[in-house]
């Protein structure tokens, strides 16, 4: 069975649902963000939280390919292309969901006509797109016939700490609204990076293993192995630094303590778990032995949790702020739509269909734009090695026989 007849039923399948969410966007785009679940207390909902975890997922991938020039490793090298292209799609896919969430995307003029530098959306709108640019030159660089390793090293060197801004800046839209209290905390870029580390890395690990299963592009099991292992670090520093929020949440019995229990024992408090036990302690029990790293199954299972951990904690961490409202007691605003009473000061939200299948074709339109670019750029390549070791081959060959 050759490479293009594996894909044929997964892209179909994923084409369908990229034109379904497409047309969710088109008539999202007719009635506006009404046809949605946001209200006027949960402003935010399904496309920020998606923008969160895709915005980390493109962490992994770039980090690791500009560290293998930065620092001069070469093992890192060898997966540098699929992990620029992993990261470039992703972060595609995040901006993807800015513009479904502003409702109209010529909104996005308003950035640029009335921009205010003061505000944490504006630097992010910035870093995000400096982060895309550098990502589409690196991937450029890399696929040259000649690659340039002066402009390559310049280009990394940018690369690496441009990728960790962007993931501070993006907390930062969050940690400095100081009328959410449960965002409102200096420790939030660092939960936001190390969030972004393991699961971009869990992600890079799990696309390799497809990668090499499909025989679209092979890496030595021993690079899986050091990735792995790699990641068990990333985990436990994501580990460390949720447990230094929680215990300065809750041990002083302050006025922090009723968000945290909101995760404990509150609403969110399934997210919370799942991505504390499934995302955090179970990975760790896994990979902390070498053995287990060296086996690709585990590597892969553990991986899928720490994505799925992830995930789960982007959604505890967005709408955690929603839950208790600003102003106790006051008198709260009207939601939009007839009940018993109008005006609220706690809102519910609950994703629309439209909401589900804009996010499911965005999703399905990131795949896709990856197979893409790996089958063409990475299959293309190893092709080309193909076919000069058959020419070293016969030229051996010629020679041996005289």
């Amino acid at each position: 069975m050759t490479i293009k007849t594996k894909f044929n039923l997964p892209t179909v399948i994923l084409g369908i649902f990229a034109v379904m969410g497409f047309s969710a966007i088109g008539y999202q785009l007719v009635n506006g963000l009404g046809v949605t679940g946001m209200n006027n207390i949960v402003s935010w909902g399904t496309y920020i939280m998606l923008f969160m975890f895709f915005v980390g997922l493109s962490a992994g991938g770039l980090i690791v390919s500009s560290s293998a020039t930065v620092f001069n490793i070469p093992s890192f090298k060898v997966v540098a292309k699929p992990a620029t292209i992993l990261s470039t799609v992703c972060v595609i896919v995040a901006a993807g969901f800015i513009m479904v969430d502003l409702g109209n995307p010529f909104r996005m003029l308003n950035l640029l006509l009335h921009s205010n530098f003061k505000s944490p959306l504006m630097w992010d709108v910035m870093v995000i797109s400096l982060y895309l640019v550098i990502n589409v030159l690196y991937l450029y660089l890399m696929t040259r016939e000649k690659p340039n390793q002066k402009a390559m090293k310049i280009m990394s060197s940018v690369a690496l700490p441009v990728a960790i801004l962007v993931h501070s800046v993006t907390a930062w839209i969050f940690g400095l609204q100081i009328a959410r209290g449960a965002w409102h905390t200096a420790i939030m870029a660092p939960l936001f990076v190390a969030s972004a580390l393991d699961s971009g890395l869990a992600l890079l690990l799990i696309v390799l293993v497809l990668l090499a299963t499909f025989k679209v592009f092979v890496v030595e099991k021993k690079l899986i192995t050091t990735l792995a292992g790699l990641l068990v670090t990333f985990v436990a520093v994501d580990a460390y630094l949720l447990l230094s929020e929680m215990i300065t949440m809750i041990y002083p019995q302050g006025e922090a303590m009723h968000h945290a229990e909101v995760l404990i024992s509150g609403q969110l408090a399934p997210y919370f778990w799942i991505q504390v036990i499934l995302g955090l302690v179970v990975p760790l029990a896994i990979l902390l032995f070498k053995k287990n790293r060296e086996k690709m199954g585990l590597v892969v299972f553990s991986s899928a949790l720490i994505v799925f951990g992830v995930l789960c904690k982007r959604i505890w961490l967005l709408f955690s702020a929603f839950v208790h409202p600003n102003i106790a007691e006051g008198q709260g605003i009207t939601l939009g739509y007839n009940q018993q009473n109008i005006w609220s000061t706690v809102g519910t939200y609950s994703p629309s269909l439209v909401e589900l299948m804009i996010s499911v074709g965005l999703i399905s339109f990131g795949i896709l734009l990856f197979t893409f670019l790996a089958k063409k750029i990475l299959v293309q390549k190893s092709s080309q090695e193909n076919q000069f070791s058959d020419k070293e081959g016969k030229i051996y060959s010629m020679v041996k026989n005289g």
